[in-house]
């Protein structure tokens, strides 16, 4: 990340543990990682790395055992539950494998619904037809999950992550539960806001392709950062392949 560039979230030294029985799981073992505003960040690794815990961390959607999390330079250490509830809801967008959407709500109704907990739900009801315009979901507003397919459900959830104009998007897996052409239009609408529109992203991803549409991946291991390559340039997708098969 350039020297320049403020940091969206930063991440020191993050530990976390779980019960099993009487076992102890390590989830992660001290992983630090910084995130530059405008910046899109893959984190690879295999089933039990530490990734998802990471972004669970990260969203502030659980507490490290040790280590510190950042969010747009404010530090998240010693909040109040309510206080992070509203800093989850205000500069956090989420995007899941399985969409997450309220079944008997519209697009529509799903879209603004982080807007209306926060309290700005006028002004989202005016961003809101340029944002599915953008999106590709501007005729589909008005109909329930059940109507939409798997692209544009994930549209649709987008659309919700984005709409309280988030510090950063987090995106487990976002194109696990699509096929191979609508998780590439997915990518894309990602890639664009990252260029076009100043979005920053990190995405936890299994697929070499969807890694590849990033900045920069990083790798996991055991709970650990086992490293890291740029995108840009060649190799890189041999580094993947050299990470993956190690």
């Amino acid at each position: 990340m350039s020297e320049a560039r403020r940091a969206a979230v930063r991440a020191v030294g993050l530990e976390k543990s779980y019960q099993l029985g009487e076992q102890t799981i390590r989830a992660l073992g001290g992983v630090s990682l910084t995130v530059g505003q405008g910046e899109f960040v893959a984190v690879m690794g295999p089933s039990g790395s530490g990734k998802s815990t990471l972004l669970h961390l990260l969203g502030l959607l659980d507490s490290p055992d040790a280590g510190s999390v950042e969010i747009g330079g404010r530090a998240t250490a010693g909040l109040s539950d309510d206080e992070l509830t509203a800093l989850r809801r205000d500069e956090l967008g989420f995007i899941f494998q399985n969409f997450e959407l309220v079944p008997n709500l519209s697009a529509r109704e799903n879209v603004l619904l982080p807007a209306e907990v926060s309290g700005r739900l006028a002004e989202a009801e005016r961003e809101l037809p340029a944002l599915a315009e953008q999106l590709g979901i501007a005729d589909r507003l008005d109909h329930r999950p059940r109507q939409l397919s798997g692209g544009q459900r994930q549209r649709v959830a987008l659309a919700r992550a984005l709409i309280n104009h988030p510090v950063v998007v987090l995106a487990d897996e976002p194109t696990g539960n699509l096929d191979s052409r609508t998780g590439g239009e997915v990518l894309a609408l990602l890639r664009h806001g990252v260029d076009a529109l100043g979005w920053t992203v990190i995405m936890v991803t299994h697929d070499a392709a969807a890694a590849l549409v990033a900045d920069r991946i990083v790798f996991l291991r055991d709970g650990l950062v086992a490293g890291e390559t740029a995108t840009a340039g060649e190799g890189a997708r041999q580094r993947i392949e050299e990470f993956l098969a190690s």
